[in-house]
């Protein structure tokens, strides 16, 4: 995933028993198609470059059993560790935190939810039946990415859908393209994760 034409956008799909989406860029070209396997005691997700599964550009691969304080390795289609993100434990419990960081072991980026109350609503309304499937318009949280100055560099946005599906990562600066592998790998990751919390 290199030379990124922002915004991404997510699309999950709702038709497969997988949990699985689809990455495209600014110009509506697949980037990527991702793939979390089903029933695994360890996260183990797939990114193929697009739907015809043909090639594997990455996998992500938990360093723990199920747990909410697991790290999350990003490897390349060679085998090689290129990064990971890190989810903030017990800090996550409100509002998501997570660590993104490089393939020297060095923290690089910071993602925070920017509002833990619209998820909390989120997962309140999404309880109700019928108004659940309102709750993908209604309430649509979104996460910073911030470097060690603190500075935003990008945004992971829920957009209005049904089921809560789709989703929009917008970059606010210029960045390192290795960076831009990294954070897209980390929120992708990330997104799966916080989706199934609500």
């Amino acid at each position: 995933m290199k030379d990124l034409q922002f915004p991404i956008n997510l699309t999950f799909n709702i038709t497969t028993f997988s949990n699985d989406f689809t990455a495209k860029d600014a110009n509506g070209k697949t980037i990527a198609y991702v793939k979390q396997k089903m029933f695994k005691l360890k996260e183990e997700i797939t990114i193929y470059d697009n739907e015809q599964k043909a090639n594997v550009n990455y996998k992500i691969k938990a360093d723990k059993w199920i747990d909410f304080s697991a790290a999350y390795s990003f490897a390349n289609s060679a085998g090689t560790e290129i990064g990971k993100i890190a989810r903030k434990g017990w800090a996550s419990i409100w509002k998501a935190k997570y660590e993104i960081i490089d393939q020297h072991q060095k923290l690089q980026y910071h993602v925070s939810e920017e509002n833990g109350w619209v998820k909390v609503m989120d997962s309140l309304l999404g309880q109700v039946p019928v108004l659940s499937m309102l709750t993908g318009y209604l309430f649509n949280p979104s996460y910073k990415v911030t470097n060690q100055k603190n500075e935003m560099v990008a945004r992971l946005k829920k957009q209005p859908s049904f089921f809560g599906r789709k989703f929009e990562i917008t970059k606010l600066t210029t960045i390192d393209s290795d960076d831009d592998e990294r954070i897209i790998l980390g929120l992708m990751m990330m997104v799966l994760l916080e989706r199934k919390r609500g």
